[in-house]
């Protein structure tokens, strides 16, 4: 008991605020549980320390404190996206009065009112109106009558009326008379009846009278209207004709603004065009026309004429009264039944006769005409029965009767001979014509036989009818059919370029149909290419194997590997028919010997194939370079190589070095530019020596061509000069030109300033120049001693560069160990809540399991009582 009254008299009383916290904080320090102690290793003598003992209750539950207020807020907050913000003014400042508030707000107001009034005031001091009315007097109902509506009054009943149907009426029948007869009226009241008599007179009274006032006023006005025209005439002078040409002045021409409006206003207006038709529905038309095309040629081959076919109506009379009309048979129908049901006969007959006309009118042209000798005979009878034949004798009827089928017949002779002549020259025509529509053939043979013997245009209508006729969206089968045909027409295109005299003119126009199949066909077209290509690539193959040399390929190769440039893009990198050829044209220039003038030429066909390949692309190929190298050399003289070295198929020293070589003057003078066709290389054999000399040089000529072109090309190439440099070389110190014809110095001296004429794009290779490097000197090296666990003086950038980094080290550390304290709180306030629920469910579980055992219970106990009663 004593020590207890001490610890009291010692605690200090919790009279104020502050006292209160310093006792609390007083009794946590004074239990040692709560303070934590950070020993220090080593007391230094001056230094202060401030964290040397800690309170880490009191400081967590300040952070729990904080972060209920402020986290746990938001977290219960965090899918409510409405708020309610009261923005009046100081609606949460508690130090203004509530008279303050109502009399700042006001003033606001009129503040705000007043702006308003000043910058585009829409709504403030305006009156709104209605067709010129304002709708503040509209909405007094203070109705407007015109003074012509026939309404009682103008719109307004009287007092008379009002009080008559409204008030009673009692006021009415106590109502006087005039002043000479008061006496007689007091004694005698007016009746209803006798009222509402004098009203109605009054008021068809005022409505007459109405009625002659506009009657009045329409007469005064027109009246008016009379008097003032003949005032006007009296005003208005016209001058004389004579007068008015003197005075006439011109009129001013139209600018030619107003000519474009006058213009633009007789301008048609755009009308809606049809939609665009899809390839299917374009291919359906052709088709069908075709078919229809075919059907008459058909028809006219025949000797079928069109204008026979059709019945042409006997002539009718204006005044023929159509009666002799004579049914031929009885069309009504028989109605009976058999066994319960209906028998319909003449529905059978019917049909049986339908039958019968279709099978008669497939019948030849002779009964057609007996049919319309006996459709004019019965024509006959009919108009002579109309003619009141029956009038007359049965002999004379018989004998007219006979004569006119004499004459019928002589006329059908006539004509059917007349329509044989006129139908013979057409029927030849018809003949001689191609078909419309064409079946994809089904082989090669049955294809070249159907081209065989027709001419260019002809040939290209048999393809694009048979493309028309069988397009792909018409039939199933009709794209296989198709791919076949791009097959066919390969194989023949080939054909003609091997014949003796190749046909390159019908080899030129069958390509664009070969161009469309490509495009619709692209896969088959390319895999039929890659075919070619690699038998072609086979065969040369195989035949260095055998000969140790290839030779250049036919001439339906070369054509092949031009085709390949027209239907597939050239300038892609890589391509899978175009890289394929590519490879082929380039083994063509380096693995085939030039031994006759023929090799030289399709050598120098592949270069240009070369040029047009790589046009877009620019691709660099040396094989076209060394290969244009090579024609010089071999139109050079017999003499070692200088300055230059030449490259398989070329050799410096053999039999075919001066292959291009021409030494008789009289060709050199003769000699004018041509082009080489490639059919001269079909027939070099039949040439006489002046043209193979003429040959040679068209050769040279097109070779100084393609050196202009490749530096044309190449220009750009950081190499060019390099490249270019063994052509120059030969072109500058071995050619001969001055033994060569004028023209051919041209295309010389212009390939050359080609060459010569181009900039160098690159600049050598030089080392870089470096400093030198001095000699080694025995001078001391101070080095600065580092103090460990100091920090090391500096400038004071650096100084406060380091503080910087030290501070963010800090304030990171800091941010990431409160928001893992955030985390662990906000996880025991999750965990605290699913605790919640579960105790609320378990309690809400066993509060109805103990509602249904009181139930069972008292259902058993009364289920017990039954029993026992």
């Amino acid at each position: 008991m004593g020590k207890a009254a001490k610890r009291k008299r010692k605690a200090p009383a919790p009279s104020a605020a502050k006292g209160a916290v310093k006792s609390a904080m007083a009794m946590v320090k004074s239990n040692p549980f709560e303070v934590k102690v950070n020993r220090q290793k080593f007391n230094i003598l001056g230094r202060k320390t401030k964290n040397d003992v800690g309170l880490p209750g009191v400081s967590r539950s300040k952070a729990i404190k904080k972060r209920t207020q402020t986290l746990l807020k938001e977290y219960k907050e965090r899918e409510k996206t409405n708020v309610f913000k009261d923005r009046r003014f100081g609606e949460y400042n508690t130090k203004i009065s509530p008279e303050e508030k109502m009399i700042r707000r006001f003033a606001l107001e009129r503040q705000q009112n007043y702006g308003k009034k000043n910058i585009y005031n829409l709504n403030e001091d305006e009156e709104l109106t209605h067709y010129g009315q304002s709708l503040a007097e509209i909405e007094k109902l203070n109705d407007i009558v015109d003074s012509d509506s026939d309404t009682e009054e103008r719109g307004t009943l009287s007092a008379e009326l009002t009080a008559a149907h409204f008030g009673g009426g009692g006021g009415l029948l106590r109502k006087k008379a005039s002043s000479g007869q008061q006496d007689e009226e007091e004694e005698k009241p007016k009746s209803r009846k006798e009222l509402i008599e004098e009203m109605i007179a009054k008021s068809k009274q005022e409505k007459q009278e109405r009625q002659s006032r506009r009657e009045s006023a329409l007469e005064l006005t027109e009246k008016l209207d009379n008097d003032w025209k003949e005032i006007q005439t009296l005003m208005a002078r016209k001058t004389p004709k004579s007068e008015r040409k003197d005075k006439e002045v011109e009129k001013p021409k139209p600018d030619d603004y107003d000519m474009i409006v006058r213009e633009l206003g007789f301008e048609m207006k755009a009308k809606p065009s049809e939609r665009m038709k899809t390839e299917e529905e374009l291919a359906k038309e052709e088709q069908a026309r075709l078919q229809k095309l075919e059907a008459d040629r058909l028809r006219r081959m025949r000797g079928i004429d069109e204008q026979e076919n059709k019945k042409k109506p006997s002539h009718v009379s204006a005044d023929d009264l159509a009666d002799g009309f004579i049914l031929d048979k009885d069309d009504r129908l028989l109605l009976s039944y058999k066994d319960g049901k209906m028998n319909i006969e003449n529905e059978e007959e019917g049909e049986k006769d339908e039958e019968e006309e279709e099978e008669g009118g497939k019948e030849d042209d002779e009964n057609e005409e007996e049919s319309e000798e006996e459709s004019a005979n019965e024509d006959e009878e009919d108009s002579a029965a109309d003619s009141h034949s029956d009038l007359e004798s049965d002999l004379e009827s018989e004998e007219e009767a006979a004569g006119n089928k004499e004459q019928k017949k002589h006329k059908t002779n006539e004509n059917k001979s007349q329509s044989v002549e006129k139908l013979d020259p057409k029927m030849e025509a018809a003949k001689t014509e191609l078909p419309y529509t064409f079946a994809v053939p089904e082989s090669y043979e049955t294809f070249r036989s159907l081209l065989a013997g027709r001419t260019i245009e002809e040939q290209l209508l048999i393809l694009e009818r048979i493309q028309k006729c069988n397009h792909p969206s018409l039939a199933a089968g009709n794209k296989a059919k198709l791919e076949k045909l791009f097959g066919f027409l390969l194989e023949y295109i080939g054909e003609l370029a091997t014949l003796d005299l190749p046909e390159l003119r019908t080899i030129d126009k069958l390509v664009l149909p070969l161009y469309n199949l490509c495009q619709m066909f692209p896969e088959t077209a390319s895999d039929s290419i890659k075919f070619i290509l690699r038998d072609a690539a086979h065969d040369m193959e195989e035949v260095i194997e055998v000969k140790g040399r290839a030779t250049f390929p036919g001439l339906d190769t070369l054509i092949y590997l031009k085709i390949t440039s027209l239907l597939f893009p050239t300038s892609d990198f890589w391509h899978p028919v175009v890289t394929p050829a590519f490879t082929y044209m380039s083994q063509l220039l380096t693995k085939c010997r030039i031994t006759t003038l023929q090799d030289v030429i399709k050598g120098l066909f592949v270069c240009c194939l070369f040029l047009e390949y790589i046009s877009l692309s620019r691709r660099f190929v040396p094989e076209l370079i060394n290969f244009l190298l090579g024609v010089l050399h071999i139109s050079l003289p017999k003499k070692q190589a200088q300055g230059y070295t030449v490259v398989h198929p070329f050799t410096p020293v053999g039999k075919n070095i001066e292959l291009l070589l021409v030494s008789d003057k009289k060709d050199l003078e003769s000699w004018k530019k041509q082009n080489l066709p490639l059919s001269v290389v079909m027939r070099l054999k039949e040439t006489s020596t002046t043209e193979m000399n003429h040959i040679r040089l068209s050769c040279l000529a097109m070779c100084f061509d393609l050196i202009k072109k490749c530096a044309a090309l190449y220009e750009s190439l950081p190499s060019f000069h390099e490249i270019m440099h063994p052509v120059r070389v030969l072109l500058t110190q071995h050619i001969p030109v001055k033994e060569y014809p004028k023209q051919m110095q041209e295309w010389y001296h212009s390939a050359l300033k080609e060459l010569e004429n181009k900039v160098k794009h690159y600049t050598p290779l030089i080392c870089e120049k470096k400093k030198p490097v001095p000699l080694k000197q025995y001078t001391p090296k101070i080095v600065k001693v580092l103090e460990f666990g100091r920090k090391q003086g500096g400038s004071k950038q650096e100084q406060e560069r380091k503080q910087l980094i030290q501070k963010h080290k800090r304030e990171l550390k800091g941010a990431i160990r409160e928001i893992r304290k955030d985390n662990q709180f906000l996880a025991r306030m999750q965990l605290s809540e699913i605790m919640e629920r579960d105790s609320a469910r378990k309690r809400k579980v066993k509060e109805l399991l103990g509602s249904l055992a009181t139930q069972e219970g008292e259902w058993k106990a009364m289920k017990r009582k039954k029993g026992k009663n």
